[in-house]
């Protein structure tokens, strides 16, 4: 399997596999490559419908000519836990971070996010996260205050009283539950407006409508949100054995 960045000439297979509509694993196949591989490549350069192997060859260039001139020499990576290939967990990490970027989370939210999620403890102080992704302290406040804003991380005290930022096992079911009250508000407001607009113009029929459907993806959200959660949480009892004792 070959190894190192990827050439000029595997861009355009990678750009020509995304215009036949090939999966990632496919691609990677032809290649040769691990999907991981080709799905940082993608989600970091345009995403699949905007990939262009000329435009992302630059952009990868550009972005290790940075590289080169932001890192020390001597740095060395930190060490695992549970004897991890360090180099594996770093580009599992760009392509998590990637995806979340696909997903419209600011770049700084998304690397801030991933670390915590690919954290063990599940829990680092903004000190920790400074260190970590050697940025400044108001950029990881920026972060927080979106995930926080978003039910994506909690804070809490530490021993020390120190707050710390923690991504548990609800932190998606709380963000849907966000989400759905969001959703409140717009439908709310869009009823508003018919009243503003009156009833039965075009302008108030839209608003009706989108009031319509939204209020029921909010419920269904809800929803869907609730059942996982009680699902995940059910603890599944050991059957007892068929045989006497």
């Amino acid at each position: 399997m070959p190894g190192g960045r990827l050439t000029q000439q595997e861009r355009q297979q990678i750009a020509l596999g995304l215009a036949d509509g090939l999966a990632y694993a496919e691609i990677a196949r032809r290649l040769d490559r691990p999907t991981s591989t080709v799905t940082r490549e993608v989600m970091r350069n345009g995403g699949p419908t905007g990939y262009r192997a000329d435009l992302a060859h630059r952009a990868t260039e550009h972005r290790a000519h940075r590289r080169r001139q932001a890192t020390p020499r001597g740095t060395v990576a930190p060490p695992q836990a549970h004897g991890r290939d360090a180099e594996a967990v770093r580009e599992y990490e760009e392509v998590f971070t990637t995806v979340l970027m696909a997903s419209g989370m600011p770049t700084m939210t998304a690397r801030v996010m991933a670390c915590l999620t690919l954290t063990d403890s599940g829990s680092l102080t903004a000190s920790e996260l400074v260190q970590r992704l050697q940025v400044s302290p108001a950029s990881i406040s920026k972060a927080i205050t979106f995930l926080d804003s978003q039910g994506l991380v909690r804070r809490e005290r530490d021993d020390r009283r120190r707050e710390r930022y923690v991504v548990d096992d609800d932190v998606w079911y709380q963000s849907m539950l966000a989400s759905a009250r969001a959703l409140i508000q717009i439908v709310e407001l869009a009823r508003q407006g018919v009243g503003v607009l009156g009833p039965g113009t075009p302008a108030a029929t839209r608003l009706e409508n989108i009031a319509r459907f939204l209020d029921f993806v909010s419920e269904s959200t809800t929803r869907a949100a609730e059942q996982a959660r009680d699902i995940l949480h059910t603890n599944v009892e050991t059957p007892p054995s068929d045989g006497a004792g």
